[in-house]
């Protein structure tokens, strides 16, 4: 079969044809011809489009507001439930305790009504050329211009001398904050910790065991007494040398029978375990202790352990305490270290931790090497008997138990042992309100007791530097200082530099060495660095309860003698604690 016979005429065609189609020039029409041709959209727009587009919009923006404005409304709603809640709730006269706030309300008014004020004078252009009293001519610049000489006269020069005696206690302050520092990091490097004097791992004989006694105090504890009661009963202690005390002060019918039903459960399995209640609830928490020491078989005991109701001790707690007191005949306690199982619930637990893990890791652990002083924490400790009787035992006339009794025994002469590394768990207060009530207790009770033992300080046999300790550190510096600089530097001295500027506030005192503070007081955990910024925030909002509390207590206002029984959450279950010791 023959091919078929070229056809030149198309070839010759078709090569002239891709010659034009070739150049680059000639290459445009294409793109039309094989993708759709683009249009203007914001040309092509009707006018009804086009009002469609600007109803849209403006249903977006009313949505938006209308979305912020129910949250503020709901946000102020929530405020006033909670104000409203507290009052109620509160078991002692309120007015007194509210009175400093109404003071701050009045105060923030007045700071609004000079902001407005100066807003005016500055669109005037009188902060550029300042009036004076005789060229003024309007009543707005004559009222200006006297505000300007009163305020450099009379105003001015108070203010800067409390600021330079705020700035001075600020920097005494945090120079016992660096030193305290440097004592922590002396310890960790030479690792200095107190060794016991013997140990009770391995031993046959029931007799070389000391007689403890374990005391559980607690009131309306239905979320943990369980735990409590459990972690105690399960210590790792001769049953015959060791008797557990559970101290009610429930006031709740339910929450007695609770108790007094795990109590039994226990005495069932054998362990030596009693339930007492008091008819007459009275001296706050010292009132319970108190009365359950008053019984006849107390006698028999050397050492007396105390646990508060959220406390989880660990089963070898007694066997890693108990051996300190052998051979130191002048000690008294032997404090151990809280432990958090909740310290991450929420943005309050991790500020909480941040405060108290400098206080144990730094604080105590500093005092009680160098100064073998620091104070109770009123639970997690082992007492000797023989020392709480010879300082009078516990006393119903503060709110800090604790703190007095071991302010009276260290004028006695005993002496203190706090250990790091044995942790005790338990839990912190997850709501505002608990915390609020709690550190206006640590914060009042303090200056009640300096208030009752001053006096006492100055007339004990004991050296001149154990007093200047416990009188200018321990109590001054630390409990009464630190909450009075903080709140008026922050709180009133900065926002009226704002408006008296002949008031000089260094920027190194409101930015530098607070930001510094704030970094080493976050030192003992490493993990809380990303959250300076809210802690710093927080210490100066809290600051105005800490004061409160700080002047309540030490001038006996109605507000500085509340009780109220911290509120648990249950969080440190059995899951919870296999958990946390796991990690640890």
């Amino acid at each position: 079969m023959s091919s078929r016979a070229q056809n030149y005429e198309f070839q010759e065609w078709w090569n002239k044809h891709r010659e034009f189609l070739d150049k680059p020039e000639n290459t445009a029409f294409l793109t039309v011809e094989i993708h759709s041709p683009t249009v203007d959209k914001g040309h092509t727009r009707s006018a009804r489009q086009l009002s469609w587009l600007w109803l849209l919009k403006f249903q977006q923006l009313a949505t938006s507001l209308a979305w912020l404005t129910d949250g503020f409304i709901d946000l102020v709603r929530t405020a006033n439930r909670r104000i409203a809640a507290s009052k109620t709730d509160s078991p002692f006269d309120s007015s007194i305790s509210s009175r400093l706030y109404r003071i701050i309300k009045y105060f923030l008014f007045l700071v609004i009504l000079l902001l407005c004020f100066e807003l005016i004078t500055y669109l005037k252009g009188w902060h550029f050329s300042p009036p004076s009293v005789e060229s003024a001519e309007a009543v707005v610049e004559r009222a200006y211009a006297k505000w300007l000489e009163i305020r450099v006269n009379y105003l001015a020069p108070p203010l800067q001398s409390l600021t330079n005696l705020c700035i001075i206690l600020f920097l005494i302050q945090s120079v016992d904050r660096i030193a305290l520092i440097l004592g922590c990091f002396w310890i960790k490097f030479w690792k200095l910790r107190p060794v016991a004097a013997a140990e009770y791992v391995g031993r046959e004989n029931v007799e070389d065991y000391p007689m403890v006694l374990v005391q559980i105090p607690m009131c309306n504890e239905r979320e943990v007494y369980q735990q409590s009661i459990a972690a105690c009963c399960i210590q790792d202690w001769p049953k015959e040398r060791m008797l557990i005390q559970v101290l009610d002060d429930s006031d709740e019918l339910d929450a007695q029978l609770l108790i007094k039903a795990e109590v039994q459960k226990w005495q069932q399995r054998g362990v030596h375990i009693l339930y007492r209640h008091r008819l007459i609830r009275t001296g706050y928490k010292a009132g319970n202790p108190k009365s359950a020491m008053s019984c006849d078989y107390v006698k028999d005991y050397e050492f007396v352990a105390i646990f508060d109701a959220d406390f989880q001790p660990g089963p070898d707690f007694l066997k890693r305490t108990i051996p300190h007191f052998k051979g130191k005949d002048d000690l008294a306690l032997v404090q151990a270290r809280w432990a958090f199982v909740n310290k991450d619930e929420n943005l309050l637990t991790r500020l909480q931790n941040i405060n108290l893990s400098f206080h144990f890791e730094v604080e105590q652990q500093v005092n009680g090497v160098f100064i073998n002083f620091f104070g109770f924490n009123g639970t997690a400790g082992v007492w000797r008997i023989k020392a709480l009787e010879d300082c009078g035992g516990w006393l119903e006339r503060t709110t800090v138990e604790d703190m007095d009794i071991v302010v009276r025994a260290h004028l006695c002469g005993w002496k203190f042992i706090y250990l790091n590394d044995v942790k005790c768990l338990c839990e912190l207060p997850e709501s505002y309100e608990a915390y609020k009530k709690q550190q206006h207790r640590w914060h009042s009770g303090p200056m009640q007791l300096f208030r009752l033992c001053f006096v006492d300080i100055l007339r004990a046999k004991v050296s001149f530097g154990k007093k200047a300790n416990m009188i200018f550190l321990f109590f001054l510096l630390r409990k009464l200082i630190l909450p009075f600089y903080s709140f008026t530097l922050f709180c009133i001295i900065l926002p009226l530099t704002m408006f008296l500027p002949e008031a000089q506030l260094p920027a190194w005192v409101v930015c530098y060495v607070p930001g510094i503070m704030s970094i080493l007081n976050i030192l003992p955990g490493p993990r809380s660095f990303p959250f300076i910024v809210p802690y710093l925030l927080f210490e100066n909002t809290m600051s105005v309860t800490k004061f409160n509390a700080m002047i309540s207590g030490l001038f006996r206002l109605g507000s500085s003698y509340e009780w109220v029984v911290t509120k648990k959450l249950g969080r440190s279950s059995e899951a919870d604690l296999v958990a946390f010791a796991e990690k640890e």
